[in-house]
């Protein structure tokens, strides 16, 4: 591993795997999402998050988060293609993965909810509020799909 790299710091168990994902609605939005089909996930410049994007694996899915304005999860995605070269950039060291929308949440979860829930304590997106791709746990899934109905 290069200097500066790090792992991936909380891999969910075996089987799926499910993760977040964020972007500001106004560079790309759920019904954008919605509307393409499918998108490569580009522009991760962090390498925690690239590692996270690494470990997806196909049939993972992942927690679409409106990050800046909205600050809430939306919609649940899932990965179609593994990790490959980010055509974005000759910099060999980024990749992408392929998405697809799966479904909306029929009530979006706002960061204040997840905040207030001490079942989400452990979320990496409350204590990691910069990283753009991030793990999430079986039982944090559950609970963020049963509080968007």
């Amino acid at each position: 591993m290069k200097s500066g790299e790090c792992y991936p710091t909380r891999l969910p168990a075996r089987g799926r795997n499910y993760w977040l994902v964020k972007s500001e609605p106004f560079k790309y939005s759920w019904d954008q999402f919605v509307q393409d089909g499918s998108t490569y996930w580009d522009g991760v410049r962090n390498y925690q998050a690239r590692n996270n994007l690494r470990a997806m694996k196909k049939g993972d899915h992942a927690l679409f988060y409106h990050s800046n304005e909205g600050l809430e999860i939306v919609g649940v995605a899932e990965v179609i293609r593994e990790h490959y070269q980010d055509p974005t950039t000759d910099d060999e060291r980024w990749s992408v993965v392929d998405l697809k929308p799966l479904k909306p949440l029929a009530k979006p979860v706002s960061l204040k909810q997840i905040k207030q829930d001490p079942r989400l304590r452990q979320m990496q997106l409350i204590r990691q509020m910069r990283l753009s791709v991030s793990a999430v746990t079986e039982d944090e899934h559950h609970v963020i799909l049963a509080l968007g109905k």
